[in-house]
């Protein structure tokens, strides 16, 4: 894309919104999930009325009380609530962006979304019953995850009718989130907060970053390389800055002007009716390569991450203060860590190509790391022995693991809508973004089995 083509992205701004947009998509869920251990917590026990009460009461006297029923489940419940809403949603956004105007769609759930966790926080304050604590919770993730599904389609829709290295920033806001919520563990442990204080900080800084996420949202309009690429038909953003000079131009046409240039430059312009609704069907003949990659890539993921790798014990760590830290920087910090990097490095190098055959074998070479952790150094092994013992075999596995499936996925979601002319590329998008989740679905699904194979 170069000046005379058209508008350049100047400082960077509709970059920079994308990478604001995609933090906005997954720091709120992150922060959600990092503060697992205080929704436990609150559902330990009638009596107590808060989290911080009832962790003191248990580490004061060195006793470790057997689980709740609301304990033991509220994993499993969490991981039902969030995929399935994530799933259905995703897919109905295939459909419904045609119906709902994309303003709709992305402002209405980060207002939802924002109000969601609003009321997280103000909730940390009040004392509840463990049973409505546990349905308003459930409710709170459904909501979450089907208006985050909705965001998250409508944001990949949205970045395919631009250059496909657009895709890139979306990807890496979303790889940020992640290493944010493992710092803010991480921190969390070191500086021994109460954990209705950290629940606290995590749900109000997940407000303020959708209201950063909102404020950007609306400035995206007001920038002229973002309109430029925005329309379907390119001689709509003529029209709105040269109207005059357009309708001397369609004068020339109209009275057939013997050299023919402007008919030639008139037939240069893709055609295509646009009331006319993009099928779902076709566009995914198109791009079915992309679309199944990234569903690959994300269940070979989910599948292993964190059910597997979370269970490794440190070899060196003895005693000491690694051993407790062993997980969190090991495993989730070094994950999101390098799977940031694996994302980010799509801004700058877009290969294999779009039509190569080596990215999807690629994907699929990432099967080998299934076998690989669960020969780790695993608390518990019934099937399978140990045989990548020392903390050096996981830590290689994890970044070679992490920075492939950021870098993998972040290229098939930029291949995806330019697979596509232009008036289908949102359509693409909001599928590729289908089947993103369906992976992440497939993924929690396989994480059982892939355990109990341990």
């Amino acid at each position: 894309m170069t000046a005379k083509d058209g508008p350049q992205d100047r400082y960077k701004g509709v970059w920079l919104i994308f990478f604001m947009l995609g933090l906005g998509t997954l720091l709120p869920w992150n922060f959600f999930m990092t503060a697992t251990q205080y929704f436990s917590t609150r559902l330990s026990d009638a009596q107590n009325t808060t989290a911080v009460d009832r962790l003191s009461e248990v580490n004061g006297t060195g006793i470790n009380l057997p689980p709740t029923y609301l304990q033991a489940k509220f994993n499993n419940f969490m991981t039902l609530c969030a995929m399935l809403p994530l799933l259905i949603f995703t897919c109905l956004n295939s459909f419904l962006h045609q119906r709902i105007p994309q303003q709709v769609r992305i402002l209405g759930s980060l207002v939802v979304i924002g109000l969601v966790f609003l009321m997280t926080a103000v909730l940390v304050k009040i004392p509840m019953e463990p049973l409505p604590f546990f349905i308003v919770t459930m409710v709170k993730i459904i909501l979450i995850n089907s208006f985050g599904a909705l965001l998250q389609g409508s944001l990949f829709g949205l970045a395919g009718l631009l250059p496909a290295s657009y895709t890139a920033p979306i990807m890496s806001g979303q790889g940020l989130a992640g290493t944010f919520a493992a710092l803010a563990m991480i921190c969390a442990i070191a500086t021994g907060s109460p954990l209705e204080d950290s629940a606290f900080g995590y749900f109000i800084t997940a407000c303020v970053v959708i209201l950063l996420a909102i404020g950007s949202y609306i400035m995206l309009p007001r920038l002229d390389f973002f309109r430029y690429y925005s329309v379907k038909d390119k001689t709509e953003y003529q029209v709105h800055e040269q109207h005059a000079e357009l309708e001397t131009k369609m004068d020339l046409i109209e009275k057939d002007e013997p050299n023919g240039v402007e008919k030639n430059n008139l037939n240069t312009v893709p055609l295509h009716n646009p009331n006319q609704k993009p099928s779902v069907v076709s566009i995914f003949k198109k791009i079915w390569v992309m679309a199944l990659s990234v569903c690959f890539v994300f269940t070979v993921t989910i599948g292993v991450f964190p059910s597997v790798t979370a269970e490794v014990d440190s070899y060196i760590a003895g005693e000491t203060k690694w051993k407790n830290y062993f997980i969190p920087v090991a495993c989730f910090l070094m994950f999101n860590v390098f799977d940031w990097l694996g994302r980010s490095l799509t801004a700058f190098c877009l290969w294999p190509g779009m039509n190569s055959r080596l990215l999807p074998f690629m994907v699929a070479l990432r099967v080998v790391f299934i076998p690989l952790f669960m020969l780790c150094n695993l608390r518990s092994h019934v099937y399978l022995p140990t045989i990548f013992q020392h903390d050096g075999w996981y830590i290689g596995f994890m970044i070679l693991f992490s920075i492939s499936n950021g870098y993998l996925a972040s290229l098939c979601m930029c291949f995806g809508p330019k697979k596509v002319p232009g008036h289908e590329a949102e359509t693409a998008g909001a599928i590729m973004a289908f089947f993103l989740s369906l992976g992440l679905a497939l993924g929690a699904i396989s994480s059982f089995l892939f355990r109990a194979l341990v």
